[in-house]
C-alpha cells in the first residue's frame, strides 16, 4: 500500500502537522533541546522519502533586507514564547507586484535567535527557499532557511521582504541556538498570511493557501471514508490535491482558517491571525493525566513496588512534571494528545477500578490436572545406532593412504571436489624438500586437467615448462595436462601428479575437460589451497582406517560425513544450510545419535566454532531461503519423531527462524534506508553496509545492539565496545570479515532520535532471520503484524496462525507490556500460561508448526532470562515465595522436556510441601526438603543423560574439524547452563541452606561417626577408586557415591555431598570399618574441602555435625590407635569349603549351615517364632555345591573348560576375565534331576511351579538361578574377598526361592540406631515398591524414622522420601544369594550378591503427593509403628542387634530376612 497506509495515514494525524517523525513538530516539547533537527515542508509522497526534496531546483523567487523607515505596519499576530516574552509579527502591505514586508520582534531574548522558516506557494508542497533573503541567512540541508535576528537591546528584531506575487504565507518556528531551544505556537509551526493587497487573495494560480498539516488531515479523512483501500502513487496525488481543493472552497466560502483547523484537528477554535498574547493565568492539570503520568513514570522505573509514601512522592512529581509542560504553554489537550497512547488509559482504568496504585497487574491462571503436560517420549539408542558398519574405503582413500606411507610425507592440503557422481581429490604434500600436488579422480573417462598457478587469491599464472608433465601443452595463461590410467587394490583411478619449483605459490585454480565439456565446480574454478594444514585428527583416511575407540558412543559415519562437507559449508550460510537440509535424511536414519550430530555441528557454527563465510558473496534472502528449507526439514521431524523434539529445538534455536522472501531480503535493503535517512553514507556505517551486503550472520544482531547501545548511552564509544565484547566480537572479528569492519561508528546529536527509531526497527528484521528466541519477532509471525508495529516491516505477508484460543493475543500483548518489569512473577505466570496454551498445538501437528515452535522457544528463553533476574529480589523472600519460584521454573522446564514424568512430579511435590506451609504443618520444611533433594537429582539426571548423549559426539566431531578443545570440553556444560535446568539448580542453591534451617537439619548428615586424621584427596567419583590402595591415611572428598561402592584400602574418611542410604552398602561397609562417612550439604564447606587437597586434617563428628581442622604430619604420626586402625583392611578370613551332599533342593525344614547360607536359615528359624501379625514367605533353597554340581555334568563339560581358562586369567589378575565369566555361566544346562528335585520341593511347600505355565517360564526362573550363581564373580564382591583375603575357590553359593511379595512398600530396620549407636533407639528406612530401591545402588533417599524401644507408639519421622523410582512386580518367584562368605564376624559381606526375580520388575515413577504413608498421618504412624514392633520382637528373639528387611502388603508387615547388625 502507499501513502495512504493505515500505519503512515495515522502517523500524520497523529503529528498534526507535515514535519517529519523526527522534527520538533512531532516531539514533546522536553525533547528539543537535545534535538533540534528541524521540521521540513514535504508532500504525500515525500513524507515518505524525506531527502527528495533536496534535489529539486527550487530558487527562484527572492526576498532581501528591508529598510526599516516603512509605513506604519499593521499587528498580525502576538505570539507568548515564555513567561516574560512574546514575539510580535507586524505586515507592511504592498501594492500587487510591489515588495511586501513582514517585521518579527521577540521581548527579552538573547542575542541567539534564530527564525527558522520557508514560504508557501499553492503550486509547491514543500517549504519554497526564497533567493531574496535577509543578511546571514543559511541554507539548512536545502529544506528550510536559518536566518539570524539582530538583537536591540532586551528585543530581537527581524524584517523579511516578500517580493513574489504567488507567495501566501510563510511559516516558520524559532530557535534560540544558545539554549538549543525551540519556540512554536501551541505545539504547531508559526504561520503569518500575507494580505489580499499583496496577492489579492490569490496565489499566481488563484489558489488559497492553505497549511500542509491540514490537506495531510483532510486527505486521511476522505481514505477513511472511502474504506481505507490501497491506492497506487498516482492515485495518491490525485486524492491528495482533492483534499486540498476541497478545503480552498471552504476558505473561499469565508470560513476562517482557525476554525477550519478547529473542527479538523479537533482542538479548541483560535485565530491564526491574532494569536492571543502571554496570558498569566494557571491552567490546572487534570487528576486523571496526573494518574496517567504518574503510571508512565512507574512503568519506566520498571514497575517497582511502592510503599504507599512513595505512591504519594510518585503522585506530585507526575504533577509537577505536567505543570511544567502547561506553564511551557502546551495545551490541555496537546497534553492529552501526548500521554494517551496505546492502551495507556486502560491500565490506568484497571488500577483506578481496583484501587490498587502502582500494582502489577496479574493474568488469571487456569486450575489444571499438571499431568495433562505429562511427556513420556524416551528416545533410546539402539546398538546399531552406536556400532555403525565401518566405512569400506574408496579408491581415492587409498590413494591418499599410499601418499601417507611415504617416508616423511606431510600432507599440506587436501580438497575432495564432486562433480555429477564422480569425485576428484587434490593433495598438496611435501616430502624431502618438496611440494607436490596429486590430482586422482574416478572419473574413468578420458580427461584433461586445464591448470595454473596463483601467488594471491584469483590469478592464473601458467606454470614454468620445466614443471610441466611429461606431454602438457603450455597455453598463454593455464597449461593442459592429460590424466593417466592407475589403480589400486584392483581399483581403477586416473591421477596427475606436478612437483613445484617454488615455494611462494599460494594455491592452484583448475577446471576440467572431457571432450568439448568444460567442468567446472558448481559456476567456480576448483581450487586448492596450498597453506591450508591439514592435521592427522581432520585427515578422512586416519578415520576411514582408524581400529580404536574414537567416535564410540557417536553416529560416528555420519559425523564423518559432516566433515568431508565442512569445507563446502565454509563458504557460506546458504551452503551450509543446504548441506545440513541434505543432511537431515541420513541424520534420521542414524537415530538418535544422528540427530544429535547434527546439533553439535549446527552448535559448533552458531557458536563461531566454525568459518562462516570464505569469499563467497551471497545476497540475504538466498541465505534465508537456505535456512527455510532446512528449518522446514526439521519441522517434519518434529511431527513424525516426538520422541527426538528436544534435540530439535535445540537445532531450530541455534538456526534462526529463516524466511523465504522478504524478511532476508530487508536486511539488505534497509540498511541503504537507514543510512539515506540519517545522513550515515560513511564510516562505519559504509563499511557494515558492505558487510552485511556480502553476507549477513548473526554477528550483525550484536553489532546493531552495540550501536543502538553507544548512541544511547550519548555517544560513549566504550559502551559501542563493551557490548561486543560481552558478545564474543572483538576488533580482531570486525576485522576478519570478508567485508571488513574498521571504523568505529560517529555520529551527530541530532542523528540520535532518527538512528535509535530505525535502527531498532531494523533489529526486528535481524532477529527475525538470525534469532530463533526473539520475542516479539515470533509473537508478530505467529499473530501478524499490527498497525504500530508495521513500519520496517511493510510488506513482510504474515498473516495469523490458526487455532489459537480467543485470549491468546491479550496473554502475549500482556507479556510484551511487563517483559521488562523489575517484579518477575506476574510476567513468569504470563509466559508459562502462554506456552500451555501453546502446547497443543505443538503435539498435534498443526498448520505452520515451525512458527508456533520458535514462539515456544522464544517464550521459554524470555522465562529464562526473567527468572535471573528476580535473583535479587528472591534475597529476602519468604519460603513461600521461594517455593512458588521453584515450582514455576519447574513447569517451564517440563514443557521443554521430552520426558518430563519425574519433573512433573517433583513440581506437585513443591505445591504440596506449599500447602503444607499453609496450613502450618510443622513437617513442611522436612518434606520440602525431600522435595528439593528429588529435584536435584531430576537435574542430575538430565546432566548426566546430556553428557552421555551429546559429550562423544561433540568430542569426536570436534576433533575432525579441528575445534579449539576448550569449546569441546565444555560443549555439554554450556548446553545445560544455557537452559532451565542451570536457572532451577541457582534457585535450590538459595533455597537449601533456608529449608536446612528451618528444619534444624543442619549441613551434615553423619552416617558412620568416627574421629579421623589423614590426607585429603579429591575424587570425582568413589566407584572409580574403589579397588585402589593407598598408602598412607586418605580422607577421600568424593563428588558422586551412589551407595554400591566398597571403601578402598587406606581410607580412613568419605565425605560426599551425595546422600546414600544410611543403610545402603557403602554406609553399613563404613560402619564395619570404622570408616567416617559423612554427607555435606553446604556447598561453601565442600568447596573449601576440596581447595585443601593433599594437606593432612583432623575430622570430629557428633550424631548431627562434623568439625575439621588443618593438622601437621607430626600431629598425623600421634594420632590415636583407634584412628591408625580406621580403614586398615580387615584382618584375614578364612572359608569353610562346602560339599554337594547330594540333594538339588531342599525344604525349610533342612536348612543347616552345610547345605544353606545364614540368610535361609534365619527365615526358617523365624518361622511360627515372631508375632503371628508378621509374616514370614515360604522358602525353599538350591543347596551349597549344586552349582559345581551342575558344572560337572557332562552336558556342561565345554563351559566347565571356559570357566578353569578365565580362572587362570583372574590369577594372573586380568580383572577384564569378571565380565567374561559371568557371561560364560549363562551357558550352563540344568540337569534333569535339578529340575524334577526342585518343582517337587517348591510344590509340596505350596509355592507355584514356573514350568506349569509354559516351558519359557522355566526358562526364565533357570535364567535367574544362573545369574545369582554368577553374581560370584561381580567386580564389588570379588574385590571385597580380596580385600579380607577370602579364599574366592571356597566360596560356595546357596539360592533361596521365595514367592515375591508384591509389596506396597518395603522396609530395612536397624534395631541399634546406627548413626549414633543408641541401643534404646530403632532406625528404619522405608521405600515405596520393592525392597531393591532401598538395598540397590538407586538414587535418591528413603524414608526414615526412628522410634524408642519404650515408646513403639511414637514414632519421628527424621526424613522424606526423595527417591524417583519405584520397583514393582506382578506375582512371581525371587532367587536369592545366600552364600558362606556372608554375615561372617567381622566382615558384612551382605548385599554383595545379588538377588534375582524371575520377572523384571517395573520401574514407576512415583508420585509421592498420592501416597498416603506421605499424606495421612495416622496411617503413617500406624505402618511405623507396626514396623519397629516387628524389629523389636526379631532383636528380643535373637538377643542382639538386627538388620531386618521386610515388606507392607495391605497393611500386613512380612519379613524377609535377617542377620546380625553389623
Amino acid at each position: 500500500m502507499g501513502g495512504f497506509s493505515a500505519a503512515s495515514a495515522a502517523e500524520r494525524c497523529a503529528v498534526g502537522i507535515h514535519a517529519s517523525p523526527s522534527s520538533p513538530a512531532s516531539r514533546p516539547r522536553s525533547q528539543l533541546q537535545e534535538q533540534p533537527a528541524p521540521p521540513v515542508r514535504r508532500g504525500s509522497r515525500r513524507l515518505a522519502a524525506p531527502l527528495a526534496v533536496s534535489r529539486r531546483s527550487i530558487l527562484v523567487p527572492r526576498a532581501v533586507a528591508a529598510s526599516t523607515d516603512r509605513a506604519s505596519p499593521e499587528v498580525v499576530g502576538r505570539f507568548n514564547l515564555e513567561s516574560n516574552s512574546e514575539l510580535q509579527v507586524t505586515l507592511n502591505p504592498a501594492p500587487q507586484g510591489a515588495i511586501a514586508e513582514i517585521n518579527l520582534e521577540a521581548t527579552n531574548t538573547s542575542g541567539s535567535l534564530v527564525l527558522h522558516w520557508g514560504a508557501l506557494r499553492p503550486d509547491r508542497g514543500e517549504w519554497l527557499l526564497l533567493s531574496r533573503r535577509p543578511d546571514g541567512t543559511t541554507t539548512f540541508k536545502n529544506q528550510a532557511l536559518r536566518t539570524p535576528f539582530v538583537k536591540s537591546g532586551d528585543n530581537s528584531t527581524l524584517i523579511v521582504e516578500i517580493d513574489d506575487p504567488a507567495v501566501q504565507a510563510i511559516e516558520f518556528l524559532l530557535f534560540d541556538e544558545a539554549r538549543n531551544k525551540w519556540f512554536k505556537n501551541n505545539g504547531q509551526n508559526f504561520l503569518i498570511q500575507l494580505p489580499t493587497s499583496h496577492n489579492q487573495g490569490q496565489g499566481a494560480s488563484g489558489a488559497t493557501v492553505v497549511p500542509e498539516d491540514l490537506v495531510q488531515i483532510q486527505s486521511y479523512l476522505r481514505w477513511e471514508r472511502s474504506g481505507k483501500q490501497s491506492y497506487t502513487p498516482d492515485q495518491e496525488k490525485v486524492e491528495y490535491e482533492a483534499a486540498r481543493a476541497e478545503l480552498i472552497e471552504e476558505l473561499n466560502r469565508g470560513v476562517p482558517l482557525g476554525k477550519l483547523r478547529a473542527r479538523l484537528t479537533k482542538t479548541p477554535e483560535s485565530s491564526e491571525r491574532d494569536a492571543p498574547a502571554s496570558q498569566t493565568t494557571t491552567t490546572k492539570v487534570p487528576e486523571e493525566l496526573v494518574q496517567v503520568q504518574s503510571y508512565i513514570r512507574w512503568e519506566k522505573a520498571g514497575k517497582p513496588n511502592y510503599s504507599p509514601e512513595k505512591q504519594l512522592v510518585e503522585f506530585e512529581e507526575a504533577r509537577k512534571e505536567l505543570q511544567a509542560e502547561l506553564d511551557k504553554g502546551t495545551s490541555i489537550d496537546q497534553l492529552r494528545k501526548k500521554i494517551l497512547k496505546g492502551n495507556i488509559e486502560k491500565k490506568v482504568s484497571k488500577q483506578l477500578e481496583n484501587k490498587k496504585y502502582f500494582s502489577v497487574e496479574r493474568i488469571q491462571r487456569r486450575n489444571r490436572d499438571i499431568t495433562q503436560l505429562l511427556n513420556k517420549h524416551k528416545p533410546g539408542v539402539t546398538k546399531e545406532q552406536v556400532q555403525a558398519a565401518p566405512k569400506q574405503p574408496t579408491v581415492l582413500d587409498l590413494f591418499t593412504k599410499s601418499l601417507q606411507e611415504g617416508d616423511d610425507c606431510d600432507v599440506l592440503s587436501r580438497k575432495l571436489f564432486k562433480f555429477g557422481d564422480k569425485e576428484i581429490l587434490a593433495i598438496a604434500t611435501k616430502a624431502l624438500g618438496k611440494t607436490r600436488v596429486h590430482l586422482a579422480t574416478n572419473d574413468l573417462d578420458p580427461l584433461i586437467l586445464h591448470w595454473a598457478l596463483a601467488k594471491k587469491a584469483g590469478e592464473w599464472e601458467a606454470p614454468p615448462s620445466s614443471i610441466a608433465p611429461s606431454g602438457s601443452t603450455l597455453l598463454e595463461k593455464a597449461c593442459a595436462t592429460s590424466f593417466v590410467e592407475s589403480e589400486l587394490d584392483g581399483l581403477q583411478y586416473q591421477v596427475v601428479e606436478i612437483e613445484l619449483d617454488d615455494d611462494g605459490y599460494k594455491g592452484m585454480p583448475f577446471v576440467l575437460r572431457r571432450g568439448e565439456t568444460w567442468i567446472k565446480n558448481s559456476d567456480s574454478d576448483f581450487y586448492l589451497d596450498f597453506k591450508t594444514k591439514v592435521t592427522k585428527k581432520a585427515n578422512a583416511i586416519v578415520r576411514i582406517f582408524d581400529t580404536g575407540d574414537a567416535g564410540k558412543g557417536t553416529a560416528k559415519a555420519f559425523l564423518e560425513r559432516i566433515a568431508d562437507l565442512e569445507e563446502d559449508a565454509q563458504r557460506s550460510f546458504m551452503h551450509r544450510f543446504n548441506i545440513a537440509a541434505d543432511l537431515v535424511d541420513q541424520a534420521r536414519d542414524a537415530g538418535l545419535l544422528g540427530i544429535v550430530g547434527l546439533f553439535v555441528w549446527i552448535r559448533f557454527m552458531s557458536t563461531r566454532q566454525l568459518i562462516w563465510n570464505k569469499n563467497y558473496n551471497v545476497k540475504p534472502r538466498e541465505i534465508s531461503k537456505a535456512q527455510d528449507r532446512f528449518t522446514d526439514d526439521l519441522e517434519n521431524m518434529y511431527k513424525s519423531y516426538p520422541q527426538y523434539r528436544e534435540i530439535l529445538r535445540m537445532i531450530l534455536s541455534a538456526v534462526g527462524r529463516g524466511g523465504e522472501g522478504d524478511v532476508g531480503q530487508r536486511i539488505r535493503d534497509e540498511i541503504l534506508v537507514i543510512q539515506r535517512n540519517n545522513d550515515c553514507k560513511g564510516g562505519m556505517m559504509e563499511e557494515w553496509h558492505q558487510k552485511l551486503h556480502n553476507n549477513t550472520s548473526p554477528d550483525d544482531v550484536v553489532i546493531c545492539q552495540a550501536i543502538i547501545d553507544y548512541i544511547k548511552s550519548d555517544f560513549d564509544i566504550s559502551v559501542y565496545w563493551d557490548t561486543l565484547n560481552k558478545n564474543g566480537i572483538n576488533k580482531e572479528r570486525l576485522l576478519s570479515y570478508d567485508r571488513a569492519i574498521h571504523s568505529e561508528p560517529k555520529f551527530r546529536s541530532d542523528q540520535k532520535e532518527g538512528l535509535l527509531r530505525d535502527l531498532g526497527n531494523y533489529m526486528r528484521s535481524l532477529k527475525a532471520v538470525h534469532s530463533g528466541a526473539d520475542l516479539e519477532s515470533a509473537i508478530a509471525t505467529c499473530m501478524g503484524y499490527k498497525s504500530e508495529g508495521e513500519g520496517f516491516m511493510v510488506g513482510v505477508q504474515i498473516n495469523p496462525v490458526k487455532g489459537l484460543s480467543s485470549g491468546f493475543p491479550e496473554l502475549l500483548q500482556f507479556v510484551l507490556d511487563h517483559v521488562e518489569d523489575k517484579s518477575a512473577e506476574p510476567l513468569l505466570e504470563g509466559l508459562l500460561e502462554a506456552r500451555v496454551e501453546l502446547r497443543p498445538l505443538l503435539i498435534e501437528s498443526s498448520e505452520r508448526l515451525k512458527d508456533l515452535i520458535f514462539l515456544d522457544i522464544a517464550l521459554d528463553s524470555t522465562f529464562r532470562t526473567a527468572v535471573e533476574r528476580s535473583y535479587e529480589e528472591l534475597n529476602d523472600a519468604a519460603p513461600e515465595k521461594i517455593m512458588y519460584f521453584i515450582g514455576l521454573v519447574l513447569e517451564n522446564l517440563a514443557l521443554s522436556t521430552d520426558d518430563n514424568e519425574d519433573i512433573l512430579y517433583c513440581l506437585k511435590g513443591w505445591n504440596q510441601a506449599m500447602e503444607m506451609v499453609k496450613r502450618k504443618d510443622d513437617q513442611w520444611a522436612l518434606y520440602a526438603k525431600a522435595c528439593l533433594d528429588r529435584t536435584r537429582l531430576a537435574l542430575a539426571s538430565k546432566g548426566e543423560q546430556y553428557y552421555n548423549m551429546m559429550q562423544p559426539s561433540a568430542e569426536y566431531l570436534g576433533s575432525l574439524l579441528n575445534v579449539d578443545e576448550w569449546a569441546v570440553d565444555i560443549f555439554t556444560e554450556e548446553i545445560i547452563r544455557g537452559g532451565s535446568a542451570a536457572t532451577l539448580s541457582a534457585l535450590l542453591n538459595r533455597f537449601d541452606p533456608v529449608l536446612r534451617n528451618v528444619a534444624h537439619l543442619g549441613s551434615w548428615q553423619v552416617i558412620s561417626p568416627v574421629e579421623v586424621t589423614g590426607y585429603v584427596v579429591v575424587v570425582d567419583k568413589l566407584l572409580s577408586v574403589q579397588n585402589k590402595s593407598y598408602d598412607k591415611p586418605t580422607i577421600l572428598v568424593a563428588k558422586s557415591v551412589k551407595g554400591e561402592e566398597e571403601i578402598p584400602d587406606g581410607v580412613v574418611g568419605v565425605i560426599t555431598p551425595d546422600m546414600p542410604d544410611v543403610l545402603s552398602h557403602v554406609s553399613v561397609r563404613a560402619r564395619n570399618c570404622k570408616v567416617l562417612f559423612a554427607t555435606c550439604f553446604d556447598p561453601n564447606t565442600l568447596s573449601e574441602l576440596q581447595g585443601h587437597e593433599g594437606k593432612v586434617f583432623s575430622f570430629k563428628t557428633t550424631s548431627a555435625d562434623v568439625t575439621y581442622r588443618e593438622i601437621t604430619e607430626s600431629e598425623l604420626m600421634q594420632s590415636s590407635s583407634a584412628n591408625a586402625q580406621a580403614g586398615e583392611a580387615i584382618p584375614s578370613l578364612s572359608l569353610v569349603k562346602k560339599k554337594f551332599l547330594g540333594k538339588y533342593a531342599i525344604s525349610a525344614e533342612d536348612f543347616t549351615e552345610e547345605m544353606v547360607g545364614a540368610k535361609s536359615r534365619n527365615i526358617a528359624y523365624l518361622k511360627g517364632k515372631v508375632p503371628s501379625w508378621v509374616g514370614i514367605p515360604t522358602s525353599v533353597a538350591i543347596p551349597f555345591g549344586t552349582f559345581e554340581k551342575v558344572l560337572s555334568d557332562d552336558t556342561n563339560k565345554e563351559v566347565a573348560q571356559n570357566i578353569q581358562m578365565l580362572k587362570g586369567r583372574l590369577a594372573q589378575d586380568d580383572f577384564s576375565a569378571l565380565g567374561e565369566m559371568r557371561k560364560t555361566v549363562l551357558d550352563l544346562t540344568a540337569p534333569a534331576q535339578l529340575v524334577t528335585e526342585l518343582k517337587e520341593k517348591m510344590l509340596s511347600s505350596g509355592m507355584p511351579w514356573p514350568g506349569d505355565e509354559s516351558d519359557q517360564r522355566w526358562e526364565q526362573a533357570w535364567m535367574a538361578i544362573k545369574k545369582v550363581w554368577a553374581s560370584k564373580w561381580n567386580e564389588r564382591a570379588y574385590f571385597s574377598t580380596r580385600k579380607v583375603k577370602l579364599d574366592h575357590d571356597y566360596l560356595s553359593m546357596a539360592v533361596l526361592v521365595q514367592e515375591i511379595v508384591n509389596a506396597d512398600y518395603a522396609f530395612v530396620i536397624h534395631t541399634t540406631n546406627p548413626s549414633s549407636g543408641d541401643s534404646s533407639e530403632i532406625y528404619a528406612e522405608v521405600v515405596k515398591g520393592l525392597g531393591e530401591t532401598l538395598v540397590g545402588a538407586y538414587p535418591g533417599r528413603a524414608m526414615s524414622f526412628v522410634c524408642k524401644k519404650d515408646d513403639l507408639d511414637s514414632p519421628k519421622v527424621l526424613g522424606y522420601p526423595s527417591k524417583p523410582i519405584g520397583l514393582f512386580i506382578k506375582r512371581s518367584i525371587i532367587f536369592r544369594s545366600d552364600s558362606n562368605g556372608e554375615d561372617l564376624e567381622g566382615y558384612a559381606g551382605a548385599g554383595l550378591y545379588d538377588s534375582v526375580p524371575m520377572d523384571e520388575e517395573d520401574q514407576v515413577v512415583l508420585d509421592y503427593t498420592s501416597d498416603t504413608l506421605i499424606t495421612d498421618s495416622g496411617f503413617r504412624s500406624s505402618i511405623f509403628s507396626s514396623i519397629a514392633r516387628a524389629g523389636h520382637a526379631i532383636e528380643e528373639l535373637y538377643g542382639s542387634p538386627q538388620d531386618v528387611e521386610g515388606a507392607v502388603k495391605d497393611g500386613k508387615i512380612y519379613v524377609v530376612q535377617t542377620r546380625p547388625q553389623m
